[in-house]
């Protein structure tokens, strides 16, 4: 039997080849891991041994050759290709063993250029790869070195390797080889001018993190998995400094609160409650915001998730500390503050330094049955005050511009239908996931009455139109003194004629924020 052995990652691979040669396997080798095996003491044989032809062109062909391919790729029960494996002296391979230049490595280095990347992609390696896996029935592939134990202890006990384990091996390729042509291509594709924001074809790739106990429910299966090279400010990243493992909704909710905190260049806490913002307040300090955040719905927190976009101190870890949580995330953590966090065994601590980055590629993705739909990320909110048009008599004050800024951003995040009110950097109601605009209009007030003593001084924002005029009268009578709304419904001026009437501001921002 003959074993080819060309392994980027040498973890394990001294290990491997010695048992396999104790076991009368012959070892064939190239370049850096032929060196590997030679240092070992291991026999070795050259592949250009075997080929009579020297690697060339710095390294780019060595195993491109029909000695190493047809040893790999002739079936042995088919009698043709025997008669000319014997007629050309060609020797079977029987162990293929693996692993591809590291591409993934070398395009998540900061400073990677595109003529290194493209030096990294391997093309002997997934050659040998889906040629052993193609003829799994005569070969064994092992493309990664937690199998090598495996191998090693089915030759011990049958001197072969089972057809199941031969499979599940090949099975393992194809994924392999799949998901190292969709990161070059996702690569390549990014430095070109002409970039395809939606390909005809479209092929993702993604690493399992960990499997999860269960997923939304206990009786569905779930496992959490990062997208390569997309995971800076993610919870892929985050580190978790105390706290059980984190649940499917944990990390589906995180989610959520951390696209809103992103929102917010200034000091922001976020209070998130399956996956519905349930309090958002902006501070000097962390602790006056998660103050506001709190204040703001006292009741829905309780259980949530509380994303902070500053360092969380000794104060404000004793203030979390006072109530039932699930998550908090922040960028860093006094020593006293994480001391205090670990009297809460269960409390999921997580700490992600770039908390506030997002990448420029990101797309927002949804799994349909029979399909994807795909879109841009919803990044569109305004910086300054000419990107909104004031469409009523009264223009809003300064204080209320930056509530209604505040409130926009918020309500951006809030299921559709959406209605957000605001007060001096505190949400103070919010309303969401309703049938029917009014509806979401009379929650949002009834949270404001509920916690903060009314909607009195506050703004509104609204994600898309007012339909009718009824959401802007609601909202005056309970006290709202300006509102934000993309406008754009034919009865658009009812709403406008209704705060003309009461001496209030409205103004349009032409974007509208649904999000289903």
């Amino acid at each position: 039997m003959r074993a080819l052995i060309s392994v980027s990652n040498k973890d394990g691979i001294i290990k491997f080849a010695t048992e396999l040669a104790e076991m009368g396997v012959e070892i064939i080798s190239t370049g850096g891991t032929y060196k590997t095996l030679k240092d070992a003491g291991l026999d070795v044989l050259e592949v250009a041994e075997i080929t009579g032809f020297r690697e060339c062109l710095d390294g780019r062909v060595k195993t491109l050759h029909p000695l190493i391919h047809a040893g790999i790729l002739n079936v042995r029960d088919d009698q043709h290709h025997q008669q000319q494996m014997k007629e050309m002296n060609f020797q079977n391979i029987d162990f293929v063993i693996v692993n591809l230049y590291p591409f993934r490595e070398t395009i998540l280095k900061e400073d990677v250029t595109l003529a290194e990347a493209i030096e990294n992609i391997d093309i002997g390696g997934p050659t040998m790869l889906r040629s052993a896996a193609k003829n799994s029935k005569d070969v064994v592939v092992v493309v990664d070195p937690a199998d090598y134990q495996t191998v090693v202890d089915q030759m011990k006990e049958t001197n072969e390797v089972s057809m199941a384990t031969k499979a599940h091996l090949a099975y393992k390729v194809f994924l392999h080889t799949a998901n190292y042509d969709a990161m070059i291509a996702r690569f390549l594709g990014e430095q070109l001018e002409s970039k395809e924001d939606f390909p005809e074809k479209l092929t993702l790739t993604f690493e399992k993190i960990q499997d999860m106990r269960y997923g939304e429910n206990p009786h569905q299966k779930a496992a959490f998995y990062k997208e390569i090279g997309y995971t800076k400010g993610t919870l892929a990243n985050a580190k978790q400094i105390n706290g059980k493992a984190l649940s499917y909704n944990n990390i589906n909710d995180a989610n959520g609160a951390l696209a809103l905190l992103r929102e917010f260049d200034t000091t922001a806490v976020v209070a998130v409650k399956h996956a519905t913002p349930c309090g958002v307040g902006t501070a000097n300090n962390i602790y006056d915001a998660y103050e506001k955040a709190y204040t703001s719905d006292p009741v829905s927190i309780f259980g949530g998730i509380v994303v902070c976009n500053g360092e969380v101190d000794e104060q404000t870890a004793t203030k979390m500390n006072e109530i039932f949580l699930e998550i908090i995330i922040a960028p860093s953590y006094t020593a006293k503050a994480k001391k205090l966090f670990k009297k809460k065994k269960n409390l999921r601590v997580l700490e992600l330094p770039d908390i506030l980055y997002s990448h420029p590629h990101t797309l927002d993705m949804k799994k349909i049955d029979g399909g994807l739909i795909i879109q841009e990320a919803d990044r569109c909110l305004f910086n300054d005050d000419e990107e909104f048009t004031v469409v009523t008599k009264v223009a809003p004050t300064a204080t209320q511009i930056e509530d209604l800024k505040f409130a926009w951003k918020i309500v951006k995040h809030v299921k559709s239908n959406a209605i957000t009110l605001a007060k001096n950097g505190m949400s103070v109601g919010i309303g969401g996931g309703q049938v029917n605009r009014i509806w979401a209009t009379q929650q949002a007030i009834a949270h404001a009455e509920e916690f903060v003593g009314g909607a009195q001084g506050a703004v509104l924002a609204s994600d898309a139109f007012f339909p009718f005029d009824d959401c802007a009268e609601t909202a005056i009578n309970a006290g709202v003194v300006a509102i934000i709304q993309p406008g754009g419904s034919i009865r658009d001026q009812d709403s406008i004629d209704m705060c003309d009437k009461h001496g209030i501001a409205m103004v349009f921002t032409g974007m509208r924020h649904f999000k289903h």
